[in-house]
């Protein structure tokens, strides 16, 4: 993440702020003191609550190796609650009184936020937090109130109140710095997790922060019913990326090889095409050829009576090339057609090995997966109506449609699952700008600009605070 997204998650640092001072329990403040004329004087500060709280701007900077500096400007805030006080006077009279305050505040407040790694998770540490007050100013309800009061305020009372405002407020903002990071990792936690597939995104390592970037290194180990894959050695470095992105993510070839693996041992990697999409394949050209192959497969059965079932036979080999993602397998075809009544009969089936280049976008909260280049060897074909194979018409006519129209409906539709599959994580709801998935030799690299989805955030507070 590089400097132009904290700048833009500083935007939103106010809310935080504000929350933690809304959410931070005060305790009631007590004290006593000797004044003249008066004897011992005791008071009480309770209820005390803050309204009326306003952020002027907020500054953020990363500290190389350090830590996430923020500056937060002019915070004024009104606190309210009950100020009693009682006093032993001339002749020992005691004497006990409650009146209602106001205290206006002007504070500065500065946070340096490191970043660590415990139990393989982040944790933000934001306990070096200091409050400056430049104004803190007590009005009392009503106009009849002793001027000595003020007097305590301002030589006691007010010392006392800056520690405990500075000791609660930063230990609120501590604390909801850590739910917020918790809340991320969950969201995060969940979105590679899918049933029995789940990817291990804990740390390898600590949190690096440089002057125009903060990076974390993730196991990215594939977890598949308790069996996981094997952790491998990184060809990962920072110069591989480019600082004028928002944020980067760099995948290695055997994470994502690890991830196809898991879906074909789910059996994920199946597909079935019946009615409209089935003749769409077999009448993508009129040919005396094609008009041959439809009647010999289907053998006059209609497509809404017949369906075809493409399915991995072999774990998908993935690797991430300049021109695209190269993915291998071996690919089998099976076209059935249903009588009435009838059991259902197998018309057609064949076994290609398949080698196709895929390039992806992200557009429009859409991935798309576009076949670029492709090949198949057909290494078992078997017709009904052409036991012996006598007819290479047929199996060139299905080898070009396999090429020019199946190939692009399965990647389509490969990319058209795992949209469903991320909106359902909710990636839908961020703001996406300019997305880039780019492939080099072993890895993968996706960098974009985003908005902050506010309203994560608001519910988050609203739902923990």
């Amino acid at each position: 993440m590089t400097k132009p997204a904290a700048l833009l998650l500083n935007k939103e640092t106010a809310q935080v702020i504000q929350a933690a001072f809304r959410n931070a329990k005060f305790p009631n403040i007590t004290g006593e003191r000797s004044m003249r004329l008066l004897g011992r004087v005791a008071y009480g500060l309770t209820n005390i609550q803050v309204n009326d709280l306003s952020i002027e701007r907020s500054e953020v900077e990363l500290k190389e190796d350090n830590a996430i500096h923020i500056a937060i400007k002019n915070v004024t805030a009104l606190f309210k609650g009950t100020l009693t006080y009682g006093y032993a006077g001339a002749w020992f009279l005691q004497l006990f009184h409650s009146v209602d305050f106001e205290i206006e505040s002007s504070i500065d407040l500065q946070l340096s936020i490191k970043l660590t790694c415990q139990k393989d998770q982040v944790v933000p540490d934001a306990s070096d937090c200091y409050l400056t007050f430049h104004k803190l100013t007590l009005h009392l309800q009503g106009d009849k109130q002793p001027g000595w009061l003020k007097q305590l305020f301002t030589d006691f009372i007010s010392f006392t109140l800056k520690l405990v405002l500075k000791r609660e407020v930063c230990k609120e903002i501590n604390a909801v710095s850590q739910m917020l990071t918790n809340f991320i990792l969950d969201l995060a936690a969940n979105f590679v997790r899918d049933k029995d597939i789940i990817v291990d995104i804990s740390l390898a390592s600590d949190p690096v922060i440089k002057a125009s970037y903060i990076e974390s290194h993730h196991k990215g180990l594939v977890l598949y019913r308790n069996n996981s894959s094997v952790l491998s050695d990184s060809v990962f470095s920072p110069s591989l990326l480019t600082e004028s992105r928002m944020l980067y993510f760099w995948f290695s070839e055997h994470s994502l090889s690890s991830l196809a693996s898991a879906a074909f041992l789910d059996g994920r990697l199946v597909l079935n095409l019946t009615g409209e999409k089935l003749q769409e394949l077999f009448e993508m050209e009129d040919t005396e050829v094609q008009r041959k192959a439809v009647q010999m497969v289907f053998q006059g059965t209609s497509y809404n009576d017949s369906v075809a079932k493409v399915w991995s036979l072999t774990q998908p080999q993935i690797s991430p090339q300049p021109e695209g993602t190269v993915v291998r397998s071996l690919v089998a075809v099976e076209v059935s057609i249903l009588p009435a009544g009838e059991e259902p009969l197998v018309a057609l089936y064949m076994e290609k090995e398949i080698t196709v280049t895929i390039q992806a976008t992200y557009e429009e909260k859409k991935l798309i997966l576009q076949p670029v280049d492709s090949s198949i060897e057909i290494k078992v074909f078997k017709c009904t109506a052409d036991p012996s194979g006598k007819d290479p018409s047929i199996q060139r006519f299905l080898q070009n449609m396999i090429l020019v129209a199946g190939i692009p409906e399965v990647t389509s539709s490969i990319g058209s699952a795992l949209t469903s599959l991320m909106n359902s994580k909710r990636l839908d709801l961020f703001d996406i700008i300019n997305p880039e998935i780019i492939t080099r030799k072993g890895y993968v690299i996706v960098q974009l600009d985003f908005g902050f989805p506010s309203h994560l955030l608001l519910h988050f507070l609203e739902k923990s605070l």
